[in-house]
């Protein structure tokens, strides 16, 4: 019964960790970041939001890696 639930959380989770992922824009997102344009600018911290999804995205890959032990030890 515990692993049934784990693995149902694992798949949850994965599916989680993909979306979380896909959201983040890329360093050189754009046509201009392909040809190096504007590579010499960087961002210095990022706004609120982009934060928050860096935190959340740590969040669950760290369930993601706990559950995957948890799974492995039952």
């Amino acid at each position: 019964m515990v692993n049934t639930v784990l693995s149902v959380l694992q798949v949850f989770l994965a599916v989680g960790v993909i979306f979380l992922v896909l959201l983040h824009s890329g360093k050189d997102a754009g046509m201009s970041g392909a040809f190096g344009v504007g590579v010499a600018g960087g961002t210095s911290g990022g706004s609120l939001m982009e934060k928050n999804l860096d935190r959340w995205t740590i969040i669950f890959a760290v369930l993601f890696v706990v559950n995957t032990m948890a799974i492995l030890l039952t």
